[in-house]
């Protein structure tokens, strides 16, 4: 009877070893905050996620081992298992991690290691997955995309400045990323051959298998666009606003006995539930179980732009259940019209319910929500990403409800609280159709549908998302394209999400 050969242990390596010299920082660029997080807890997310990554060791730039454990402790990261200080270059730091993969390891005993850069924040699991199932077949992996520049080689001629001497064939050009995956007896076996050449230096590791063990084949991984490395100052602005507009899907219960078994006993507080999105969400989350206060102008008498009517929603709620689970507003006015041309009264009203409303309901369900590690959910359009004519207050608000998600999830993470906002394209609601009137049959996403992914996102354990929801998707609108497809996506959409 043959033996079952077990899967070798899989080890995440995040190279952190920067300065941040060159985006001009004081501090190591992977501590950089987008997007309400270091660089490197986004990166961190990323691995711990993965279901083919077992463990993770962190090489740190020297000084800052201390700042790493603060962020792997508040996140909860279960698989960070070494945070060890990275050496003065590339070469000494994989080193370093080489070493520390080997303690403890069984003689003849492997593993697969992933090396990959700290400051990649936007690394996909579809890239992670693809190359711990090539190492099933290949000693080496590196992770690439093709060239859209044409690259020269150039050759500097004194005082005249360069001048080009060649000019690859372009089809045949690939752009380098990480991570890059080994056998972990393979990458030590090649810095062992480098450490006999004095003239050793690297700044990758697929270069020192190239060079010192030629006979061992290099398998490439198609890499992903949107896999950038944050090197330069305006890196730092486009990765932030990559993690701004990526969307992410919301986890799907499985079977409606695990909604009932999730939401029974549970309160939730719906702002705007008088009709459309917060209409159907009332009755999903009731017809599981879900105590329910759906709380609007026309049926409870409650103004979202009154904060004391806010407050004694929330506590009559609480004193009859003893306990907030999720608060959501999706409470809004759409004005349309020029704003030179709007009265003073309109752009209150927009300012208020829009903006400030949000902003009230937030802070008074602060005190529920903690007690109860739960969560708010806040509502904003495709149209946040670019302001258009006659949208200004609209669009602007929306886009302050994105920031304020954000902010938020930073704010209270340490609090338990969990902050997400969804983004769901048009859909027929009774503000829209007041609007802009009857649209075609079949045009708009259902309000139906962005309960379902509203009731999915507040069952999940994300924060700090903003969930899109498309009408295109199979399946009931739950975004499931890449966060890159997202954002472009999104930002090319022009029509108006309500």
């Amino acid at each position: 009877m043959s033996q079952r050969i077990a899967k070798p242990r899989t080890t995440a390596v995040i190279l952190a070893g920067g300065t941040g010299q060159r985006v001009g920082l004081s501090i190591p660029k992977q501590l950089l905050k987008i997007a309400g997080k270091a660089v490197i807890e986004h990166t961190l997310t990323t691995f711990e996620r993965a279901d083919s990554i077992d463990d993770i060791i962190v090489l740190m730039a020297p000084g800052y081992v201390p700042d790493i454990e603060k962020i792997v402790a508040k996140a909860g990261f279960t698989k960070v298992k070494k945070i060890i200080e990275g050496g003065s270059t590339r070469n000494e730091t994989t080193e370093r991690a080489i070493t520390a993969l080997g303690e403890g390891l069984a003689e003849g005993e492997d593993r697969n290691v992933l090396f990959h850069d700290a400051v990649r924040p936007l690394l996909s699991q579809r890239v992670i997955d693809d190359c711990v199932a090539a190492l099933e077949r290949y000693q080496a992996v590196d992770v690439a995309i093709p060239s859209a520049d044409t690259i020269i080689v150039t050759r500097t001629h004194g005082e005249d400045g360069e001048f080009i001497t060649e000019i690859p064939d372009r089809s045949r050009l690939r752009r380098g990323q990480t991570p890059q995956a080994f056998k972990l007896s393979t990458i030590r076996r090649a810095y062992e051959v480098a450490a006999g050449d004095p003239n050793f230096q690297a700044t990758d590791d697929c270069s020192v298998v190239l060079r010192y063990l030629p006979d061992v084949p290099i398998h490439v991984v198609a890499g992903d666009e949107y896999n950038m490395k944050v090197t330069q100052p305006v890196d730092v602005f486009i990765a932030d606003k990559l993690f701004q507009l990526a969307s992410t899907a919301a986890p799907e219960q499985n079977g409606e006995e695990a909604y009932r078994e999730l939401l029974t006993g549970k309160t939730i507080v719906i702002f705007g539930g008088s009709y459309g999105i917060g209409k159907d969400i009332a009755e999903l989350a009731g017809s599981y179980g879900a105590n329910v206060y759906a709380l609007g102008r026309s049926t409870t008498g409650t103004h979202v732009e009154n904060p004391e009517e806010v407050d004694d929603a929330l506590s009559k709620a609480y004193a009859e259940t003893g306990r907030i689970d999720y608060v959501v507003n999706t409470a809004g006015v759409l004005r349309i019209g020029k704003l030179a041309e709007t009265d003073n009264a309109t752009i209150e009203e927009a300012l208020k319910v829009n903006y400030l409303a949000p902003v009230q309901i937030a802070r008074s369900s602060y005190k529920y929500l903690a007690e109860t590690n739960g969560q708010l959910l806040l509502y904003t359009s495709s149209s946040y990403t670019r302001g258009r004519a006659e949208y200004s207050l609209y669009s602007s608000t929306k886009a302050a409800m994105v920031n304020l998600t954000q902010a938020l999830s930073d704010e209270w993470a340490g609090d338990g609280i969990r902050v997400n906002c969804i983004n769901p394209e048009r859909t027929a609601t009774p503000m829209r159709t007041k609007a802009f009137g009857q649209e075609p049959a079949g045009s708009l996403l259902s309000s139906e549908a962005v309960a379902g992914t509203s009731l999915d996102v507040l069952l999940s354990e994300l924060t700090g998302h903003v969930i899109d929801v498309r009408q295109q998707d199979p399946t009931a609108g739950a975004a499931k394209a890449s966060g890159f497809e997202q954002a472009l996506a999104t930002v090319l959409d022009r029509q108006d999400g309500v």
